[in-house]
């Protein structure tokens, strides 16, 4: 199976045996940071530092000015790495080392813009704004975001990208000191939290002939349970929650929501892939980090398997978590795929991450069964030496035939 693993320039920037460490881990592809989220990183073999703080959402690279000229929402620039382009600098020197480099862009999660911008954001049921979402259904954000997947994607050398957040975010979301679990939410609380009310949305619920102001009432009164701690808010699994969420808010309401929110995420991803291939060249291709639960947001967001696998060229899906995770992921997009279709099964292969790199043989395998045709390592530069001592292990295993 082909393997690639993510790593951010500032892994290998300032770091001379970066890129040969990490193309002699056996992967053939790296998927490299151009646009990412804030945050907190460990980096435990480099020469310089232990620690980079990403201390907001930014570009790793320099933005073209002139399409971001006059424009309210533009792309933030980084100032934690050294040099003007350190994805440019990464880049070059994983290809020196013979490997494939790939764009990892991550798109609709971007708290800085939230904050300097707070009537973009996703607004729940009770007018709380969550900074870190910006709401995919305005006009400003698509317009913004779209451009940004075509710019961030198609950097000079690369040979196709892979696009998180490319759709709904909400409630979920890695923040600093978070403290909301002190009610157990559940799948279907957290769908019922991350609906979005701004007046964007509100138009699209009046669109479909429901009253905004009614829908976010319901969604309050679904959540009284949740808060009073006499339910749980949805099953364990993606059709439980969904059944759950129907319950709670009633089917028809239900619809109007499903209905609104999956058309905006469809769209979405739909300019933002073809933005992407209007911009590069031929083969380029254009991965999605997914769900197959349309109802979920977040990293991988929820999409309709057959939609978006008539979008893009294939998607890139969470399988950490045992046998369970994996079947419940990479069946739905089997019937879908065509003969160029990538289905990628994505490893956390960082032990203190909840990753099991001691098993990534045989649960690549397992996904290989399953329909899985590459496997994604999270994270190269995360990684400890004896987690990648254990996937230099594993994937010797998976290209000489002797996985179980």
């Amino acid at each position: 199976m082909r393997a690639s693993a993510f790593v951010y320039p500032w892994d290998v920037v300032g770091d001379p045996d970066a890129a040969r460490r990490i193309a002699d881990l056996g992967v053939q592809q790296v998927t490299l940071a151009s646009a990412y989220h804030s945050t907190r990183a460990l980096t435990p073999r480099h020469p310089d530092h232990r620690i980079v703080t990403a201390r907001h959402a930014a570009v790793l690279y320099p933005p073209d000015a002139g399409r971001w000229q006059g424009r309210e929402l533009r792309p933030y620039r980084q100032s934690w790495v050294p040099g003007d382009d350190p994805y440019g600098e990464a880049a070059a020197a994983l290809a020196d080392a013979g490997l494939e480099v790939h764009t990892w862009v991550v798109l609709a999660h971007n708290s800085r813009l939230g904050e300097e911008h707070p009537s973009i954001a996703v607004r729940n049921a009770y007018g709380d704004r969550y900074p870190w979402a910006p709401c995919v259904a305005r006009p400003e954000v698509r317009a913004y975001l779209v451009d940004l997947a075509a710019e961030a994607a198609v950097r000079p050398g690369a040979k196709g990208t892979e696009l998180e957040s490319c759709g709904w975010y909400g409630l979920a979301h890695l923040h600093a000191h978070d403290k909301i679990d002190g009610a157990p939410l559940g799948g279907a609380g957290q769908y019922l939290m991350s609906l979005c009310f701004c007046d964007s949305c509100g138009a699209g619920y009046e669109g479909l002939g429901a009253d905004a102001e009614e829908l976010r009432r319901a969604v309050v009164r679904a959540l009284r349970p949740v808060w009073a701690g006499e339910t749980a808010a949805g099953g364990g699994d993606r059709a439980g929650e969904w059944a759950e969420a129907e319950k709670l808010l009633g089917a028809d309401r239900a619809a109007v929501f499903a209905a609104w929110r999956d058309r905006v995420a469809s769209s979405l991803r739909a300019e933002a892939v073809a933005a992407v291939r209007a911009a590069a060249e031929t083969d380029f291709r254009v991965l999605l980090h997914a769900d197959p639960a349309p109802h979920r947001s977040g990293a991988n967001v929820g999409v309709d398997p057959a939609d978006v696998l008539a979008q893009a060229d294939g998607v890139v899906l969470p399988c950490t978590g045992g046998e369970a995770a994996r079947s419940a992921v990479l069946p739905p997009f089997v019937p879908h795929r065509s003969e160029r279709t990538v289905l990628a099964a994505n490893f956390t292969v960082v032990t203190g991450m909840g990753g099991s790199p001691a098993t990534l043989a045989r649960d690549a395998a397992h996904a290989a069964r399953l329909g899985a045709d590459e496997i994604r390592l999270y994270h190269a530069g995360l990684a400890s030496d004896q987690d990648l001592a254990a996937v230099r292990t594993a994937l010797t295993e998976l290209s000489t035939g002797r996985a179980g």
